[in-house]
């Protein structure tokens, strides 16, 4: 009777541990659960951003659930677990722990070059796939780690395209950038590229991803004489220094990366707007091979599309993609699958170089024209 009572308290006690650890993988009807992470800002500026992406991932899971996702001959569901980083690094850090200990499959994330960068040394310790649909720093990919992955191309690429483009619209530019690992790196790599065309900087600028106010900024700009004005960061900042701009009688043509290049810009910045032009990295939306069907499919569901969804909804595909071919949960196992990805997606071919890089890839420039975007040049860009 006692040992039997022991044994029973052992089982128990091995069950919960089991549990609690993730090792547990079925719910209670059988049904294997995989948890996929999603980590974007959902509260402050960037926040419509952030909620963009949690719905391109969220359209996707919704998705495969309806259609059915099988696992080593069980029937599988998917569980989107979606974290508020707020675009802050720090925070960053602390919700991807929480993801790895909640034994997630792997993270779609994080929107920010910022808040990714400092995340994948997490994942990559806990051995965790993270697939980022719109980090675009090169050094996200730059540091080693083999379970960092993205579906876009990055800003040595994109950069090449802008710094380029500036040259041809004025030799004399001036770079902002909000000192973030996104804004910063792509400034960069633009300022590297223009120089290479035969433009002088005449003017390298600084604020922060928080700042409202660019006057001062714009004031020591306009005695350069600069014929084009490049910002690297995001639209809550880009639409009030275009206003700035304008209010102060500077007639240099606004130049903006993938940050600025939203449907939220268009709102913010107004008639004030009118001329910006912006890049972003890949093909306009009614290009993209599923451009036009996952318009549909999102626009019904949740609204406009602000600018990475479809990218988002991309890396869901591919990541349960990985660990479908695995035919396993186990994080090693679909993370060899990850790197032979070859997927033709909404955004276009997804395949990974070495480093995790989207191999090649595409790099749009937009112009607003009657308050909207319209794509001006769509250019091939090779790998780093």
């Amino acid at each position: 009777m006692t040992s039997r009572f022991l044994a029973s308290i052992l089982v128990a006690t091995l069950g919960l541990s089991l549990s609690a650890c993730g090792k547990k993988p079925e719910t209670s009807n059988g049904e294997l659960v995989i948890k996929i992470g999603s980590v974007s800002p959902l509260t402050g500026p960037q926040s419509h951003l952030g909620k963009d992406n949690e719905n391109g991932a969220r359209l996707a899971v919704d998705e495969l659930n309806a259609k059915g996702v099988m696992i080593g001959g069980k029937k599988a569901r998917i569980e989107l677990l979606s974290e508020d980083d707020a675009a802050d690094p720090k925070t960053a850090t602390i919700v991807a722990q929480r993801l790895i200990d909640e034994k997630v499959a792997g993270v779609i994330g994080h929107l920010n070059s910022g808040t990714s960068i400092p995340a994948s040394k997490l994942y990559s310790d806990a051995g965790i796939a993270q697939i980022s649909p719109s980090a675009t720093a090169v050094k996200y990919t730059a540091q080693g780690f083999k379970t960092a992955f993205r579906v876009m191309t990055n800003d040595a690429q994109q950069g090449r395209v802008v710094g380029t483009y500036a040259a041809k619209l004025g030799k004399k530019i001036a770079i902002i950038d909000d000192r973030s690992a996104y804004g910063q790196g792509l400034a960069d790599e633009v300022e590297k590229a223009a120089k290479a065309a035969g433009a002088e900087i005449v003017a390298r600028e600084y604020t922060s991803d928080k700042a409202t106010d660019f006057t001062a900024i714009l004031t020591a700009i306009k005695g350069k004489d600069a014929d084009v004005i490049f910002f690297g960061g995001m639209d809550p900042q880009a639409a009030p220094m275009v206003q700035q701009m304008k209010r102060l009688g500077i007639t240099a043509q606004f130049l903006g990366g993938d940050g600025a290049q939203t449907a939220e810009f268009l709102h913010l910045a107004g008639a004030d707007g009118e001329g910006v032009i912006a890049s972003n990295p890949g093909l306009p939306l009614a290009s993209m091979p599923g451009g036009q069907a996952f318009e549909q499919k999102f626009t019904a569901k949740y609204g406009k599309i602000q600018n990475y969804s479809p990218y988002a909804y991309d890396a869901v595909m591919v990541m349960v993609g990985a660990i479908q071919r695995a035919n396993s949960l186990d994080p090693k196992l679909s993370l060899a699958e990850l790197e032979k990805t070859d997927y033709s997606g909404v955004t276009g071919k997804i395949r990974f170089d070495p480093k995790g890089d989207l191999a090649g890839g595409n790099v749009t420039l937009y112009q607003v024209k009657n308050g909207q975007w319209v794509p001006l040049e769509t250019v091939k860009s090779d790998g780093q």
